[in-house]
């Protein structure tokens, strides 16, 4: 430290520093009104507390859950789709709510996230899922350097959930299922949406996307390019590169397709609306609204088959009948649109296993000696 005289009769203490980053020499300095023994000592003092402060960061292993949680917000709101961004918002209020917001991350252990989530009085089901949303967001930070070890992840068990093979038929319609689901529907356009996307695997955003311009008959291929964020009312991209794809329209699929279409035409007259390009719309040629679909859908299927679906069920239930006459899980996961799925192979195990005890029911009572 040194201490230089200002114009004004004062004093400055200064001294020097390297950068942490740079590797550069800087100097930080402090006026003093004299220069006394006991000056200088306060000086000195208050010069290494500001060289301290700029070498000052959050320290990976005192960062609190809350102070994670804003950090990923921010990374992922320009680098995610608004609807992603704010499924994944309301999921961290959840998890800041059960696990604490004032956490120190790096602290946790397998047992404390355990005991909390148990704790929650979910299903473990819903605890599954918020386990692997924990376990995201936390190797989110340590890919960013906001925490040092993340080892205690690795022995965070699942909770124990209802078998596969239960869980896995909730997953999809049985083709006598679905026939049981159209039969009940008495809504025209609702009954094609369902036929539709039983006979294609959209996803009901695709879907409710699709302009005419999207649908070649000639080439008989449906083109995949957007999908509708219901939750902020626009087209955006679709959910992954791989959703961006061709989807054959198969002989059975045809019709339906044409019998729509009909559908879109009549309306249209009756209700006196603007051409629209959408190839589905509602009754004022906007997009249809998702929530009516869902909550149709759920109401019909428990009354059909004693259970109630959502829309993605459909989407399962094209992969399983596919499964079920032959198809190759890879053409199946292309006509998808995704890369790797984890429902369905579970489905393909399942139909596999039914097909073999199917198999071995025929040949049980034969006698070929």
């Amino acid at each position: 430290m040194w201490i230089e005289e200002t114009r004004n009769g004062k004093y400055k203490a200064v001294e020097r520093y390297t950068d942490y980053l740079t590797g550069k020499t800087k100097r930080v300095s402090v006026t003093m009104e004299k220069n006394t023994a006991q000056a200088r000592k306060v000086a000195q003092i208050t010069l290494q507390e500001k060289i301290q402060q700029t070498y000052k960061q959050d320290k990976p292993e005192d960062i609190t859950l809350k102070k994670l949680v804003d950090e990923y917000r921010k990374g992922q709101k320009n680098s995610v789709k608004a609807s992603t961004y704010n499924r994944n918002y309301y999921v961290c209020n959840t998890i800041l709510s059960i696990l604490g917001e004032r956490t120190i991350v790096s602290r946790m252990s397998a047992k404390y996230i355990r005991d909390k989530l148990i704790a929650s009085g979910k299903d473990s089901g819903s605890l599954n899922e918020l386990l692997i949303r924990i376990k995201a967001l936390i190797r989110w930070g340590y890919h960013n350097d906001l925490i040092d070890n993340i080892s205690f992840l690795d022995r965070i068990e699942p909770f124990k959930d209802v078998s596969k093979r239960e869980k896995i038929q909730d997953k999809y319609l049985e083709s006598s299922e679905l026939k049981s689901l159209l039969q009940v529907m008495t809504i025209d356009l609702w009954r094609g949406i369902t036929h539709f996307l039983a006979l294609t695997g959209l996803r009901i955003g695709e879907l409710i996307a699709l302009e005419n311009q999207d649908i070649d008959l000639e080439e008989r291929v449906i083109h995949i390019t957007k999908t509708w964020d219901t939750n902020n009312q626009t087209t955006t991209t679709t959910k992954t590169l791989t959703s961006t794809r061709d989807v054959f329209i198969q002989d059975e699929l045809l019709p339906v397709i044409k019998k729509l279409r009909r559908m879109m035409l009549e309306q249209k007259i009756m209700y006196g609306y603007e051409a629209t390009p959408l190839f589905l719309s509602d009754t004022k040629g906007c997009h249809i609204k998702y929530d009516a679909y869902r909550k149709y859908l759920r109401e019909k299927s428990i009354k059909a088959i004693g259970r109630a679906i959502t829309p993605h069920t459909l989407r399962h239930t094209h992969a399983s009948l596919l499964l079920e006459n032959g198809v190759p899980i890879d053409a199946i996961s292309r006509r998808l649109g995704h890369e790797d799925s984890r429902i369905t192979k579970e489905i393909y195990l399942h139909i596999t296993e039914k097909l073999r005890e199917k198999d071995n029911v025929a040949i049980k009572d034969i006698k070929i000696i």
